[in-house]
């Protein structure tokens, strides 16, 4: 096994591990197309909660609006995990803000970096891309039968100082390498963030009232609350202040009459901070 393989062997995640149900079930692929499409494929052959999946390289990885993500091998964190939890449809927002959470704090606690969260579903540094995540549900009625929730990492890869095909992202998208000027542990880093990410999730599993409390984490952890953004979605281009955000997930967007509006999903570009 050569050293890339060896930071996110099975073996060493098992002795790195620390939770409770996240990663307990792990499995590590050299290359495949995609770990979100494996981990549905298992999920709907009955894999158990808390199955972890993690490649060195994606050849069809993608992120939201079907978009290719750019991570060359021995690179990134290119992960899926696998939950069941039995909660309403309408918490399933919550299940990516566990897994945003898990994220920033376990890069905070390995690097000594503080990434943002950005709406709805990327992580910055530095006012660039760190990372992003893709969550995909399955359900029941109104119940939520499984969620399988991707997250990619930009690791160690130079935006900066790499190949052609980096460079062109220099200016949007940035990895840990550039922040610190030096490799970081990928091991370390996954057993990290799926620590944090298994707490967030037993505090929403266990909130039947609603999960407020890792709403209201989520909201402080996003840079986007308090700035002026402009949010293009495919039907339309909305622009206002970006107030609030629901326990569902939606972003409260006031325009210049005062008007407020829940938004889903859209791209979003900051044009300045207000508040």
């Amino acid at each position: 096994m050569n050293a890339v393989e060896h930071d996110l062997a099975p073996e060493r995640i098992a002795r790195l591990l620390t939770t409770r149900r996240l990663g307990q079930s792990y499995l590590y692929f050299d290359r495949i197309g995609s770990t979100n499409d494996e981990a549905r494929r298992r999920a709907e052959a009955g894999a158990p909660e808390g199955l972890v999946l993690v490649a060195d390289e994606q050849t069809a990885g993608r992120g939201r609006l079907d978009r290719r993500w750019w991570a060359p091998p021995g690179s990134s964190l290119l992960m899926s995990l696998l939950l069941r939890p039995g909660l309403p449809l309408a918490r399933a927002g919550q299940l990516t803000m566990c897994l945003g959470l898990g994220a920033v704090e376990g890069v905070a606690e390995v690097t000594g970096l503080a990434p943002r969260l950005k709406w709805p579903n990327d992580l910055a540094l530095n006012g660039r891309k760190l990372g992003g995540m893709l969550s995909e549900i399955q359900a029941a009625g109104d119940r939520l039968e499984y969620a399988v929730l991707g997250l990619g990492l930009n690791v160690n890869v130079s935006f900066e100082d790499g190949p052609t095909a980096a460079r062109e992202l220099a200016g949007s998208a940035i990895s840990l390498w550039d922040a610190l000027g030096r490799k970081v542990d990928r091991g370390s880093l996954l057993a990290t963030i799926l620590r944090h990410c298994d707490a967030w999730y037993d505090r929403v599993s266990a909130d039947r009232a609603g999960g407020a409390s890792v709403q209201q984490a989520w909201a402080q952890a996003l840079e986007t609350l308090g700035q002026e953004v402009v949010i293009t979605t495919a039907a339309t281009v909305h622009r206002g202040l970006a107030v609030d955000v629901t326990p569902e997930g939606g972003l409260v967007l006031e325009d210049a009459t005062g008007n407020r509006r829940t938004l889903w999903s859209g791209d979003v570009t900051s044009t300045r901070r207000v508040l």
